[in-house]
C-alpha cells in the first residue's frame, strides 16, 4: 500500500520555559529549537509558555481569555512572538501567577501556588488552541508542569470540541521530577474526583502532574532511547518503572543541539575558530583557557591534556566519584579545569583540590557563558560522570568542537557517545559503565594514554566533529510520529465508520 505524504500539520506544544525568553535547565533549549526545527519542516508550531516577569516587554497581545480554574477566574492575555519560519511563541500573560521573582520558586523554596500557576497555563493553552481557525492537529506538552495539558484535553475537550481529534504527546524530561501535590487541590484544579485513582493521577497518596501527562497521551517519549530503558527499571524509574513500564509504547529521540550557537567555525567566544579540515585553532583556546584559569600555558603545561568539566555541582553529576578521586587527579598527567555551582559541599571540594593542586587542577564557581564556550574549544577532554543523564548537551557540544569526552554510559550519554575501538580506530569517546571512582579513573587514564598517539587522537575527534547533532534530526523523528498518531486515529474513524 502506498502512503501518501503527511501535510503541513498544526502543532501546539505547552512548556514552562524556552530560551531566550526563560530559563533554568535544559527543557528551554528543547522547547525552543525542537519548535523551530519543527516550522523549517514545513509545519506550523505555536509554543505556548508563562510570561515571566525576566521576559519583559515582548512581542503583541493577540487574544485575552478568562480562564476558569476551581471558581476563580484568570484573566490571561496571549502575547505573540514569532521565533523562525513556521514557528511562534505565544505568551500566557496571567500577572497574579507569573509577575513575580523566579520561575519555580524564591529563596530556595517553590512558589507555594506552583500547582495552580501551571494548571492555568494548561487550560490557556488549550483555550487558546481552542479558538485558533485551524485548531492543531498535535498537542505536545513538556515535564510535569504541562502535565495537566493532556488531562484536560481528555477531560474537558473532548466531544463536540474544536480539539476532539487532536492527539496528544507528552514528554519526560527527567522522570525524578513529578509534580507532587496535595489531593486537597483536586477541587481547586477543577479534576474530577473520579480519575484520582491508581490508575489516574494517584501516586502514593499525592496528586502527580507528571502521572497525568503519561496517562492521558497517546504516546510518552522521553529524550534518549538509553534514558527510555533505564526508566522501566527501579534504579531510575524513581518509582514510576511501572508506569512507563505498563505503557503500549515508549519513544525514546535523543535531543539535538543548537549548531549555531555551538560551533567552533563561528563561535564568538573563541579567539580563532576552526573546524573539522583544520584543527589548528583549537590550540589558541586552550591557551586562553590555561591563562585564564591560572594553570601554566606553555611548555610542559601546555603539553598535558587539558580536561574540561562544566556542570551543576550536584550528586546527578557524579561530583560523588569526583570526591573520591580527585586526589589521585594530579598523578594522572593531565590538568583539570571546572566551572560550575551547586552543592556547597562539591564547590568547597573542588577549591579544597584546586589550593592543593595549584599547577594541575583550577576552579571557577558559578556560570559564564563565555567561559563555558571556552572550555568546550579549548579542552582536550571533556568529563561527564553522571548517575544518570536524560540526554545530556555538554557531550555534544564537546564532539562537536573536537573536544574527546569521557563519560558514563548512561542514558544521552550511552547513546551519543561511540565507545573508542583501539582495534578499528573507531568511536567518538570513552565511557564506563560502573558507577564507581576506579572506573571514572580507568577511563581516564585510558583517554589519556590514547591522546600521547596524535594520529589516533585526531581521527577520534574528526568522528565526533563529523556527527550531525542539529536539531533537524530529532524534529524529523518526532514529526514522524505525530504522522503515524495522526494516520491511526484516521484509520481508527474509518473503521469505526464502516462498523
Amino acid at each position: 500500500m502506498v502512503v501518501s505524504p503527511m501535510p503541513s500539520l498544526s502543532i501546539m506544544m505547552v512548556a514552562s520555559e524556552a530560551v531566550p525568553f526563560a530559563k533554568t535547565g535544559g527543557l528551554a533549549d528543547v522547547s525552543t529549537s525542537l519548535a523551530t526545527a519543527l516550522g523549517r519542516l514545513g509545519h506550523q508550531v505555536t509554543l505556548v509558555v508563562p510570561r515571566y516577569r525576566e521576559v519583559g516587554e515582548v512581542g503583541f497581545l493577540i487574544g485575552q481569555r478568562s480562564v476558569s480554574m476551581g471558581g476563580r477566574e484568570f484573566n490571561v492575555g496571549f502575547i505573540e512572538k514569532p521565533i523562525g519560519e513556521g514557528a511562534r511563541v505565544v505568551f500566557a500573560d496571567c500577572n497574579p501567577l507569573y509577575d513575580r521573582e523566579g520561575i519555580y520558586g524564591c529563596g530556595g523554596r517553590d512558589h507555594p501556588d506552583n500547582a495552580i500557576r501551571f494548571a492555568v497555563l494548561a487550560k490557556a493553552a488549550l483555550e487558546f488552541a481552542a479558538q485558533l481557525d485551524t485548531p492543531p492537529a498535535i498537542i505536545h506538552a513538556h515535564d510535569w508542569q504541562a502535565g495537566l495539558v493532556p488531562v484536560y484535553a481528555r477531560t474537558m475537550y473532548g466531544s463536540g470540541s474544536s480539539l476532539c481529534q487532536a492527539r496528544t504527546v507528552f514528554t519526560i524530561h527527567n522522570i525524578a521530577y513529578q509534580g507532587l501535590f496535595d489531593e486537597s487541590l483536586l477541587t481547586s484544579l477543577d479534576l474530577p474526583r473520579e480519575i484520582y485513582t491508581l490508575n489516574g493521577l494517584e501516586f502514593w497518596g499525592r496528586l502527580s502532574f507528571l502521572k497525568g501527562g503519561i496517562i492521558f497521551s497517546d504516546l510518552v517519549t522521553t529524550v534518549s532511547e538509553g534514558y527510555a530503558r533505564e526508566i522501566v527499571g527501579p534504579e531510575f524509574g524513581y518509582g514510576f518503572e511501572g508506569i512507563v513500564a505498563a505503557l503500549p509504547r515508549l519513544r525514546g529521540i535523543l535531543n539535538g543541539i543548537d549548531v549555531e550557537q555551538w560551533g567552533p567555525h563561528n563561535d564568538r567566544f573563541l579567539p580563532v575558530s576552526f573546524s573539522d579540515t583544520d584543527l589548528s585553532g583549537k590550540a589558541a583556546s586552550k591557551r586562553t583557557v590555561l591563562e585564564r584559569f591560572g594553570l601554566p600555558s606553555s611548555g610542559e603545561g601546555f603539553a598535558r591534556p587539558l580536561v574540561g568539566m562544566v556542570s551543576r555541582l550536584v550528586f546527578q553529576k557524579g561530583l560523588d566519584l569526583v570526591a573520591g578521586a580527585v586526589e589521585k587527579f594530579s598523578d594522572l598527567g593531565a590538568s583539570f579545569v571546572v566551572l560550575g555551582t551547586g552543592d556547597r559541599s562539591y564547590e568547597e571540594m573542588w577549591k579544597r583540590a584546586a589550593v592543593r593542586h595549584p599547577s594541575t587542577i583550577a576552579v571557577r564557581i558559578g556560570y559564564d557563558e563565555e567561559l563555558a564556550h571556552l572550555i568546550e574549544g579549548g579542552a582536550d577532554l571533556f568529563l561527564m560522570p553522571s548517575r544518570y543523564e536524560p540526554c545530556g548537551l555538554n557531550q555534544m557540544y564537546s564532539m562537536r568542537y573536537g573536544t574527546v569526552p569521557v563519560v558514563r554510559a548512561t542514558g544521552g550519554l550511552d547513546d551519543a557517545v561511540e565507545q573508542y575501538d583501539e582495534a578499528t580506530g573507531h568511536g567518538t569517546g570513552f565511557k564506563f559503565s560502573d558507577y564507581s571512582s576506579d572506573a571514572m579513573l580507568k577511563a581516564l587514564r585510558r583517554a589519556i594514554k590514547v591522546y600521547g598517539n596524535k594520529e589516533r587522537w585526531h581521527m577520534i575527534q574528526l568522528a565526533g566533529m563529523r556527527q550531525d547533532y542539529s536539531w533537524d534530526v530529532p524534529a524529523d523523528s518526532y514529526a514522524k510520529e505525530y504522522e503515524t498518531l495522526i494516520r491511526g486515529a484516521v484509520g481508527d474513524l474509518e473503521r469505526r465508520g464502516h462498523a
